[in-house]
């Protein structure tokens, strides 16, 4: 049997799959990432004489694709936000951005470095790793597409795609600090340097980067001088690549962080002409090429554990994936939004729905090709079980928690 002939099959099997299972999954509690894992167990199982997808082995294709995966969810997820930035509407995003964050790391971390004793540069990769949500498998529990009525949003979606689509860049300052513990050591010097570069100037360049590519991509999609340059009115969806792109190789070319400058840039371009059906078309590309690239990457994992990515999990590390998933996340976003907008229930769902994804594998295989990390494969089992359980229990309570919601919001 030819390998290749084997993996045309096999993608066409998960590109047409791609395309069923959320309509026939709408209304159980089952998710397309479980499937998907699922069957990526299954398949690296049987004698196939499949390659080995060990992302320790092979650590640049994990970064890549990774990389690519969580850029074009960060677009998506720009893109279908109506509700304008501003400091009191989105006042539960900000309070999961500075404190639910932070304080997660933090835990996180501590527990890594006294409970399973990893070094405090590993043990703070592994907390920076985790703590953002997850913009590609939080999918299920984020609004839908643009529409034109910025308050039809609910509090719970709202918070989690925002938090989403800005968490993942604000956690590169931790990953930066756990590689420069890794190479220059707790040194006054290098914390300086932490800070002014990888905190204030990096995520400036970010905010700065995103803005100006989203501003000239929306005069050029919206209001070009001449009528053979108006993009919109051709609707051309790739285009929305273009902007990923765009926004994210010139922003790290500059010295920024890309992430961040993706969902601004969606963001600008939004706020360009917020109510053109032009939005619909970008996001509805975006998310076709998001989701076969999800289902890549969980059968990918899938395998990746038949193949022996949790061989250093332990008990220990069980506990603590099981606590910060259980735990830390939901009862840390409790208390931190316990005043904020919404009711209690919509409060409580954002603080359970903490999910996380493939943000955190990127975060691991870029750290490991900067620096030098122990115990490094304690890290992929933990990161691994952490979101193989987050895609099992969030996927089963995301349905029927949702609709619970939907059905207390709607009139008498």
């Amino acid at each position: 049997m030819d390998l290749l002939d084997l993996t045309y099959a096999l993608v066409g099997v998960g590109a047409l799959l791609a395309g069923l299972l959320p309509r026939l999954l709408a209304h159980r509690p089952l998710s397309m990432p479980m499937v998907f894992l699922g069957l990526g167990v299954l398949l690296f199982a049987l004698p196939l004489g499949l390659p080995d997808p060990d992302p320790i082995a092979h650590p640049v294709v994990a970064e890549r694709l990774t990389e690519v995966t969580v850029i074009v969810a960060l677009m998506g997820a720009g893109l279908k936000l109506d509700r304008p930035i501003s400091w009191r509407t989105w006042s539960s995003t900000w309070k999961l951005l500075a404190i639910v964050m932070p304080v997660t790391i933090g835990a996180a971390a501590l527990l890594g470095w006294w409970w399973l004793g990893l070094a405090p540069a590993v043990a703070l990769l592994l907390g920076a790793s985790l703590a953002p949500t997850d913009p590609v498998l939080a999918a299920d529990v984020q609004v839908g597409e643009p529409s034109e009525d910025e308050d039809g949003e609910d509090e719970v979606r709202f918070a989690l795609t925002s938090e989403a689509g800005l968490n993942d860049a604000l956690a590169f300052p931790f990953v930066y600090l756990a590689i420069t513990l890794a190479t220059v050591g707790a040194t006054m010097g290098g914390l300086l340097e932490w800070f002014a570069w990888d905190v204030l100037v990096k995520i400036a360049v970010g905010v700065v980067g995103g803005v100006v590519t989203g501003r000239l991509l929306g005069l050029l999609f919206f209001r070009p001088r001449s009528k053979v340059l108006h993009m919109a009115s051709h609707a051309e969806g790739f285009t929305a690549l273009a902007a990923t792109f765009l926004s994210y190789g010139l922003t790290e070319v500059a010295g920024g962080y890309g992430f961040l400058a993706v969902f601004v840039c969606a963001r600008s371009i939004r706020s360009a002409e917020r109510r053109h059906e032009f939005h619909q078309v970008l996001h509805d590309f975006v998310e076709q090429i998001e989701r076969l690239l999800t289902v890549l990457l969980l059968v990918l994992l899938g395998g990746a554990i038949v193949r022996g990515l949790f061989a250093a999990l332990d008990w220990r590390t069980v506990v603590l994936g099981l606590a910060l998933v259980l735990v830390i996340r939901p009862v840390v976003a409790t208390l931190a939004l316990r005043r904020g907008r919404g009711e209690r229930s919509e409060r409580q769902a954002i603080a359970w729905f903490g999910i996380r994804g493939i943000g955190t594998f990127y975060y691991i295989a870029y750290a490991s090709s900067e620096a030098g990390f122990a115990d490094i494969d304690r890290v992929w089992a933990a990161v691994g079980f952490v979101v193989v359980v987050s895609v099992v229990v969030h996927g089963v309570a995301t349905t029927p928690v949702m609709a619970w919601l939907d059905r207390r919001r709607e009139p008498a």
